[in-house]
């Protein structure tokens, strides 16, 4: 299993990676985009606005995270790949390049909402979802790496 940058010519990949996540871990929502405004949305916005970065086993992308300055946009990891840290060595991959990160991830997502505490994420804010294209109540987390004694 390794870990790279992806490239544009791996959005539509992605695209299918958080496709198949999203729909397993937030079905109520299943159904919002075709797969053609997936795979736009990676295109044109996604891979323009953030750095992502892949987890491959062998040349099958499993996850992904997409990150910008002092935010995590996306990060989604196959559901037959969930709980083998794959999530976590992409997110390391963000911390080592930001020294504070935040993320929204939606209310009813426990299992998220769990990898995110357990990894130092604490809960800024949350909301009645008003503002998010889902209209799903949302939180937003965020994490500071710690500075050494000294």
């Amino acid at each position: 299993m390794t870990t790279r940058r992806l490239i544009l010519s791996d959005a539509e990949a992605a695209a299918r990676v958080h496709r198949a996540s999203f729909d397993e871990r937030l079905p109520w929502l299943a159904g919002l985009h075709t797969p053609d405004e997936d795979r736009a949305y990676f295109a044109n916005f996604v891979f323009h606005e953030c750095e992502v970065w892949g987890f491959f086993d062998g040349d099958e992308l499993i996850g992904f995270i997409a990150f910008r300055e002092n935010w995590i946009d996306q990060l989604y990891v196959l559901p037959a790949y969930q709980g083998r840290g794959v999530g976590s060595a992409l997110l390391i991959e963000a911390q080592a390049r930001h020294a504070g990160l935040q993320l929204w991830t939606f209310q009813r997502n426990e299992a998220a909402r769990r990898f995110y505490e357990n990894r130092g994420f604490i809960v800024a804010e949350q909301t009645d979802g008003s503002h998010n294209e889902e209209r799903e109540p949302d939180v937003r987390y965020v994490w500071r790496r710690e500075r050494p004694p000294g």
